[in-house]
């Protein structure tokens, strides 16, 4: 590697512990969160397939609800990290605001959606064969864990609201810490409710449903006690409610910014869901080995995630600051040492592939299947990373049109067709599908490449405001 080359993508120790001190805190909560839900998931998947498979069709919806939310308050949150590059604390009152009746508006949109068309939502992925178990089973306990998940809205609506603010303004280890929290009464409820210890019921898919509720609403009181004693340390926060009200100007600005996240997010996570929906009419073992891998994916997903928000962050404080030459140089080094730690992670992920499904009370076709999605998730994991690192370095320069096109035009022109048409016209095994539609990806990294080399996206969008 010669020495420009060695300077363009590699920093120094101080720059990584910068990097690391946002981005690690990130990664533990994301981590503690996921391995509990990976216990969950093992806690379930030992009552049956069935169970475990309505469970996982319930949280792929809930997952669309969740990303609305994200993506409705990542265009304001765009303006806060640049606000607190100012030292704007007006302005994150603005923001913080707007994302208040973003979020409550998708909420109860979300409720209504689930109330009235819950059950046909969780049928779409049960028309496939019974191999892996009884269907109308997986649709009854997927019924009876939406019902009491539904009571979690308003808490995890809050969280989103008060730890994306703390984050932009470069607070990550409170979050965490309510996450650790959160996620220990998590584990605890999990195990009390769903096998029914210590004189208490059995209630199975119900109990875990009950212990994630409960373990959402001690995070957001967490977050949001520690955020109103620390006033010093969150001056913004002082006179947060004194009024709901936000500039229209203003309103108007966050909106147009955060649109195209919001519609990106939705239809992103509408194709993930019908991505799953296509791989499931192979049949219910499809649904049980999908959602095995998945929870491994999700645990070492965290490294590339946090990376990407310390993109947001990092990024997004420099074009704040109006630093656009550090703001490159940073970001490129951030998206090489994403790529590099998940090729680390993906050799991991490969060696423990064989080893994991072994975790579940379920069949031997349902765990080869499960071996055969994590090996692949694992190949194609240093792809995922190169396309979150750059999606988030478009994003922290408010070229929100331009993600938007990037990554949910391209799921529903070209990654769905892909798996719709090879899942129900073709007899391609399933784990094939899957690879094809992430090797489709490829022209979303050459398109990234290109824009982040260019530079379309080093600007100060909060230049001129007040």
């Amino acid at each position: 590697m010669t020495v420009g080359l060695r300077n363009k993508f590699i920093g120094d120790k101080a720059f990584y512990k910068m990097v690391l001190t946002v981005a690690v805190p990130i990664m533990v909560q994301n981590g503690i969160t996921n391995f509990v839900g990976l216990l969950d998931n093992i806690m379930v998947g030992q009552v049956g397939t069935e169970q475990m498979s309505g469970v996982a069709i319930v949280n792929q919806l809930m997952m669309v609800y969740y990303l609305c939310v994200f993506g409705g308050l990542a265009g304001a949150g765009i303006f806060t990290a640049q606000y607190f590059g100012q030292g704007d604390n007006e302005g994150i009152r603005h923001t913080f605001r707007y994302k208040f009746w973003m979020a409550l508006v998708l909420t109860a949109g979300a409720a209504t959606l689930f109330l009235t068309v819950g059950g046909e939502l969780i049928q779409m992925y049960l028309y496939g064969s019974s191999d892996g178990g009884d269907l109308q089973a997986a649709l009854q306990h997927g019924k009876d864990y939406l019902k009491v998940m539904l009571f979690g809205l308003p808490a995890f609506m809050m969280v989103q609201i008060y730890v994306s603010t703390l984050r932009e303004c470069g607070e990550t280890v409170v979050p965490m810490k309510a996450g650790v929290a959160a996620v220990a009464v998590n584990l605890c409820l999990n195990y009390l409710l769903i096998y029914g210890k210590l004189g208490l019921p059995a209630l199975g898919v119900v109990g875990a449903a009950v212990a994630t509720v409960v373990s959402r609403y001690v995070e957001v009181s967490i977050v949001m006690i520690w955020t109103h004693v620390h006033r010093k340390k969150n001056p913004y926060i002082v006179g947060m409610y004194r009024t709901l009200k936000v500039p229209p100007a203003l309103a108007g600005k966050y909106f147009v910014k955060g649109a195209p996240l919001l519609v990106n997010e939705t239809l992103w996570s509408a194709g993930m869901a019908m991505l799953t929906q296509c791989y499931s009419v192979r049949g219910l073992s499809v649904i049980a080995g999908l959602n095995i891998a998945n929870t491994i994916n999700n645990m070492f997903n965290v490294v590339f995630i946090a990376l990407g928000d310390a993109v947001a962050i990092i990024v997004g404080q420099l074009l704040g600051a109006g630093k656009m030459k550090e703001a490159r140089d940073t970001d490129n080094k951030i998206i090489a040492f994403s790529v590099a730690s998940c090729i680390g992670v993906a050799i991991f992920m490969v060696f423990i592939a064989p080893l994991f499904p072994q975790l579940y009370r379920t069949t031997d076709e349902v765990k080869a299947v499960a071996v055969q999605f994590i090996i692949a998730q694992a190949i194609f994991m240093p792809q995922a990373a190169f396309m979150h690192a750059t999606y988030f370095t478009l994003r922290s320069g408010g070229k929100t049109i331009v993600t938007f096109l990037f990554d949910s035009v391209f799921v529903w022109c070209v990654s769905v067709p892909v798996a719709y048409i090879l899942s129900r016209l073709t007899a391609v095994p399933v784990i094939l599908i899957f690879a094809m539609v992430q090797a489709a990806d490829w022209v979303k990294c050459i398109i990234g490449f290109i824009l982040v080399k260019k530079g379309v996206w080093l600007q100060n969008i909060v230049a001129r405001q007040t």
